[in-house]
Formats: structure tokens, sequence, C-alpha cells
């Protein structure tokens, strides 16, 4: 008897919903519009947030780096006249990191160096990386052809390098880089291998084109990098380093590194172990002449952003369904005005006022559901399109569908229930005196 009621009702829903056609897709605009931009300002707002959160994971979570930063006194007397500025991360620096910290996995120097590559009549700039053959533990790049560097290249100070792709695609061209030589400065280098950047595991076109875009602003004016063992670019580049402006003429800089980065055994040691390195660093350096960069705070930081970033946005997309609500609210309550003789008639003929509520109220609920299901599917689409043209992230996850259908359905029972009930208070012998 229930379900033959429901069913019954539900028909009636329906058929007084197609009467007014125009009138009921109009009321469910509101609804469409606000699921399709719940739905579409969560989608940028993950993907925007996941994009953030990758490229800081991309540095390594256990990772802890120390870069060499031009103090604030010499940022300041570089407009005087001074023969020498000497600061920054030591070779001393990095054997007191492995000696006297526990927990330390791995300790990789860096020292880098912006040149000039030659092959055949061909010239880039690239940027000279001279690192250690645990280079990859720490590094977001992987090995892709050949080798990368070994302990008997630094041991002998061997005249090889590895290049990333950037290189192999800007100074080789079609030719295979392996066992080519090209020459940085006066000296000629043997390619051994080739790198490229970790992938993010997203498989869109728009992603790789940013993350090239990404990796073309971090080498800055450089093409690419260029790694070579770090002895010999010791060896062949030196420390020292001339800076030439108009104001102050020549300034000359020793810096022995410019990074070094320190990678622990597990996540609860990377806090006590920055702070250990803070320590011997203020020790050792009289100068504030180095930073630290913690990836797993910056992690951290970022899904605190995010989630604040995804309540913002929900919360304004939210606003719409509101909207969507009010409409829906007016518009039974000018039905029910409409509809008052129907409801006298209906009642003289043993209606009950729980069935007047559920008549109404069903085709509240029919119109934020319709308009729920259209809005989902417009909330899919609108993301699509922004990340097709506008080269932007977007993941629409599980929750945000059932977040925006979920909160369309209590916006039709809530916005619904206060027409129903007036629906059904109405005195049936003035309803049927009503023309």
């Amino acid at each position: 008897m229930f379900l033959y009621r429901t069913k019954r009702t539900l028909k009636l829903g329906i058929k007084s919903l197609w009467l007014h056609r125009l009138r009921s897709t109009l009321t469910a605009l509101g609804i469409i519009f606000g699921v399709a931009s719940v739905i579409a300002m969560l989608a940028i707002g993950e993907g925007a947030s996941r994009d953030a959160m990758a490229q800081i994971a991309r540095l390594g979570s256990l990772n802890i780096i120390v870069k060499t930063v031009q103090p604030p006194e010499d940022q300041h007397a570089t407009g005087q006249q001074q023969s020498l500025q000497e600061y920054g991360l030591t070779y001393d620096d990095a054997e007191r990191f492995r000696n006297s910290i526990p927990g330390v996995q791995v300790i990789v120097p860096v020292r880098r160096v912006a040149h000039q590559a030659w092959y055949r009549n061909r010239k880039i700039p690239v940027e000279v990386i001279g690192t250690v053959p645990w280079h990859l533990e720490t590094s977001p790049i992987r090995l892709v052809m050949g080798r990368f560097l070994s302990n008997y290249d630094m041991d002998y100070k061997q005249d090889i390098c590895v290049i990333d792709e950037r290189v192999m695609n800007e100074l080789f061209k079609f030719d295979d880089p392996r066992g080519q030589f090209i020459k940085i400065g006066s000296d000629y280098y043997s390619v051994v291998g080739i790198v490229s950047p970790q992938p993010i595991a997203v498989s869109s076109e728009q992603q790789k084109a940013k993350d090239a875009e990404a990796s073309k602003k971090q080498a800055g004016a450089n093409a690419g990098n260029v790694y070579i063992p770090l002895t010999t670019v010791k060896n062949r580049f030196g420390e020292m380093s001339v800076k030439i402006s108009g104001q102050s003429g020549a300034n000359v800089e020793k810096v022995e590194l410019q990074e070094i980065i320190v990678k622990v055994a597990n996540a609860d040691l990377v806090l006590p172990t920055r702070d250990i390195l803070q320590t011997v660093l203020e020790r050792f350096h009289k100068k504030t002449d180095y930073e630290l960069t913690v990836p797993l705070e910056l992690l951290e930081q970022a899904k605190r952003t995010q989630r604040i970033f995804s309540i913002v946005l929900g919360s304004i997309a939210a606003i719409s369904l509101l909207v969507g609500g009010i409409g829906i609210m007016n518009i039974m309550l000018a039905t029910v005005s409409e509809r008052t003789r129907e409801i006298g008639i209906r009642r003289a003929l043993g209606a009950r006022k729980k069935d007047i509520i559920f008549q109404f109220l069903s085709e509240t609920l029919l119109l934020t559901f319709a308009g729920g299901i259209l809005g989902i599917f417009f909330g899919c689409t609108i993301p699509f399109f922004v990340t097709h043209f506008g080269n932007m992230p977007t993941v629409i996850t599980a929750m945000s569908l059932l977040l925006s259908f979920g909160i369309s359905g209590a916006v039709g029972i809530a916005f619904g229930m206060y027409p129903a009930y007036r629906a059904a208070n109405m005195d049936p012998i003035e309803s049927l005196r009503h023309e």
C-alpha cells in the first residue's frame, strides 16, 4: 500500500512539473549551476593543491636542503670597492654534517657554475653541476640512458659528464649524445649518460607541458644541466668567480659549494636534524650566509593551505546552491497558492495532512535531484575545459560529487518543507471556496 501511494504521488508530481515545464526548468537551473560550481571549484582547488604538493614532494620529503646565500652585509657592500668576498657553504661543512649528525643517510655537496656548452657549431648556455655519484638518491631526476657518475670518475677527476634531456634536445638534435664530446670552457667532456626529471603521477599532456615550462623556469636562462664530478669541477673551474658591474667595478667572490642536500632515514628525524644543522652552521659561520629549506614543512603547510582553500571555494560555490533553494521555495509557495482549490478537494476526499506534505515535498525533491544529476554532469565537464584550454590541472574527487549532490538534496528538503507544511495546514472549507 505504501509503495502504491508513493508511486502515485511521484506520478502526480512529475505530471504537475511537466505541465509547467518552463517554470520547472528555470527553477532547477539554480540547483544545476550551484552543484556544477561546487564540483568545478573543488576540482580546480584540488588540482592546484596537488600540483603544488607534487612539486614540493619532488624535492624529497626526507631531504633538508642547505643553500648558500649572499649575506646581507655583503649585498650592501657591493656598491663599494672590494677585492674579495668569501662566504657560503664549504667542504668542511659537508664533512661536519657527515661525521657529527646521527641519522643522516646521504650527504650530497653541489657546486653550480653557469657556462656555455659547445657541440660542433652549436652553442647553448648550461648550468654545470658538480656533484657526487649518489646525487640521484636525493634529486628528482632519473637515469634514462647510459650511466651516472661513478667513484672512479670522482677519484681520478675524469673528463666525463651526464646531461639532461633538454641539453640533449638543444645541443645534439638527432645525434646520439653518448660517447660524443662537448666543450665547456677550454675543456672537452665525454657524455656518458642522460637524465630526465622524475615523472609526476599524471598522464595529461597539459601537465607534461607545465612540467616542461617549470623546468625552463628552474633553469633560468640556461638550456639545461650538465652533471660533472665534483672533483673535476673544483679542479677545472676553481672556487673564484668575478662579477663586473658599472658602479663598483669587478667583485671577486669565493664560494666553495652552492648547496648541500642532507637525507635522513625517516620523517621523524627531519625536524630534529634541521635543528642540529642550524646549530652547527651558527657555530662555524660568523655570517648568515646560508638558508635551510625543509620540503616536509612546505608539504605540511601546503596541505593546510589546501584545506583552507577548498573550504573557501566550497563555501563560495555553496552560496549559489542557497540561492537556488530560495528560488525553489519561492516557486513552491506560488504553486501552493495556485493549487489551493486542488488541495481543498483532496482534503475533502479524505487526504491526510501527511499526504499533502508528501505530495509537495516530492515535487521539490524531483526538482532538486534532477538539478543535482544535471549539475554533476556539467560540474564534471567544466574542469575538463579548464584543463584543456587553461593548462590548469584539475582533480574531481568522489567526495566532491557526493558532497554537492548531498547538499542539493538537503537544500530541496529544507526549502521545500515550509511550502509543504503551509499547503497541509490550509483549511479545507476555505480552500474549496478559493477561486
